[in-house]
């Protein structure tokens, strides 16, 4: 269960992150509130994970989904540009993040 809030909570900052985007400085009312919400719910679940697991492999799964996730949401969504090192990129912060929780399962 707790690495399903991880899950959910990564999931929740891709979207701050886009919200804080669009919100173009906090001047556009419900991009801001969309992120107010979003960024309380992230940390809020991952909060409540971290009682259950380790702090690194969950903050790297919580990150890597978010920085993941944006980056994908942005090419996908808003007009980012699309290259292959960047999909190479996003591959390899997965990859990372895959690892880290994989080393981390050994004990």
């Amino acid at each position: 269960m707790a690495w399903l809030l991880v899950i959910v909570a990564g999931i929740l900052e891709t979207g701050f992150a886009v919200c804080l985007k669009l919100s173009h400085g906090f001047t556009r009312l419900w991009p801001t509130v969309a992120f107010a919400s979003f960024a309380l719910g992230s940390f809020g679940l991952l909060t409540l994970s971290l009682k259950k697991l380790d702090v690194g492999p969950a903050y790297a799964v919580w990150t890597g989904i978010g920085a993941a996730g944006t980056a994908i949401y942005g090419m996908v969504f808003l007009g980012d540009l699309v290259s292959t090192l960047k999909i190479v990129s996003i591959s390899l912060v997965i990859a990372g993040v895959i690892g880290l929780q994989l080393s981390g399962s050994a004990h």
